[in-house]
């Protein structure tokens, strides 16, 4: 029998969009949203786990600070998403190109691509899953976030560097690479990113509404909607899955703890001069909503117990066990006249999951730091 020799091809694809001009177009608006979406998670990070230099200059104005960038920050990742599978269906035939690897350049490129495309997967998976509360990892899911954001953004300034040349010759309709393009595909091309952009919309209006609220009524696949829950207000964790059982006003008592100690009962809290402010609050999961709150400020109960000016406060849950059980309110936030211990939201006493007898609120900060069942409020030089 005559020896034949088998010579392995490579798969040939024959959609006329798999070229550089189209994956140009929708990687601009890809980088766009992945720069939003790390400039913003940057900044709920540092408002989440602030290191000690920086404490103190957090600002605590605008109010709406937060809810404004980690409601882009989330919107802006969901929008990635089909940016990101869109990209990928415009490449993808490249990962089978003959040989593999033809040059030390060549070998970075398919490096870079390879870390930048198993970081995004990774990260907008775990991040859209994180806005829905479900965690099916062994892993902490804030830190390693974190972490690989930062790998994503690596990757993709390798990934462009490598690029370059080639994105500039396709940026716009007349560089010369577009332009070398078959003309007839220009319409086609055109239709395809027009079906991507009408695909964004329609994710982003379907969910943005649980954070930006006139588009509410729209939020159909939105994790949360801003006005479902107790007292009108979405709840993360309630009582009973923090192991806070039926706190009674008579044996409520509030520590507060400084250089001139001093405890109060909840009559005597709600002796105290009250205040009024509408705060949002905005959660790391991306929804939020505005309330009216009613309680007496935390300056004024500093003050109280000695606090100097510039004191920081640390101020803790009745809730027995828990990540953010405690948290600490830089001299900004700590002093700010808005800073409530809250009793009351929207006229009515504080539902259990809200907090009940008394809630920290305050302006310009993650909802997981807005501390319920406050009792024990601690200055700190």
């Amino acid at each position: 029998m005559e020896n034949m020799k088998l010579r392995v091809l490579p798969p040939e694809f024959k959609g006329r969009l798999h070229d550089a001009r189209t994956a140009t177009s929708i990687g601009r608006w890809l980088g766009a949203a992945f720069a939003v979406c790390f400039v913003t998670g940057l900044f709920s990070h540092v408002l989440q786990h602030p290191p000690d230099w920086l404490a103190d200059s957090i600002p605590s104005r605008p109010a709406w600070g937060y809810r404004l960038t980690q409601g882009l920050h989330v919107a802006s990742g969901i929008a990635a998403i089909p940016l990101l599978l869109a990209k990928l269906w415009a490449v993808y035939p490249r990962l089978f190109g003959w040989p593999p690897v033809r040059s030390v350049k060549h070998a970075l490129e398919r490096l870079s691509v390879a870390v930048l495309v198993a970081a995004s997967l990774f990260e907008l998976a775990t991040g859209l899953l994180n806005t829905a509360q479900w965690y099916p990892w062994p892993f902490s899911f804030v830190p390693v976030h974190y972490a690989v954001a930062w790998l994503v953004v690596g990757a993709l300034l390798l990934h462009l560097a490598v690029k370059a040349p080639e994105i500039r010759a396709h940026w716009t309709r007349r560089s010369p690479g577009t332009l070398a393009l078959p003309v007839p595909d220009g319409p086609d091309r055109r239709s395809f990113l027009a079906a991507v952009g009408a695909g964004v919309g329609a994710v982003t209006l379907t969910t943005v509404g649980q954070s930006f609220t006139p588009l509410k009524d729209l939020a159909l696949f939105a994790p949360r909607h801003p006005d479902k829950g107790p007292q009108g207000l979405p709840v993360n964790r309630t009582a009973a899955a923090a192991g806070v059982g039926g706190i009674t006003a008579e044996a409520y008592r509030l520590v507060v703890a400084g250089p001139r100690p001093y405890t109060l009962t909840l009559a005597e809290l709600r002796a105290l001069p009250q205040h009024e402010v509408e705060l949002p609050i905005a959660c790391v999961e991306g929804w939020s909503a505005s309330a009216r709150w009613t309680g007496v400020r935390v300056v004024d109960l500093l003050a109280g117990a000695g606090a100097p000016a510039h004191a920081r406060a640390r101020v803790e849950s009745l809730e027995p066990s828990g990540g953010y059980r405690v948290s600490e309110l830089g001299r900004e936030h700590a002093h700010d006249p808005l800073t409530l211990l809250a009793l009351r939201v929207n006229g009515e006493e504080l539902h259990p999951d809200h907090g009940y007898p008394a809630r920290l609120i305050a302006p310009n900060r993650p909802g997981v730091l807005q501390t319920k069942w406050v009792g024990r409020l601690e200055v700190l030089a």
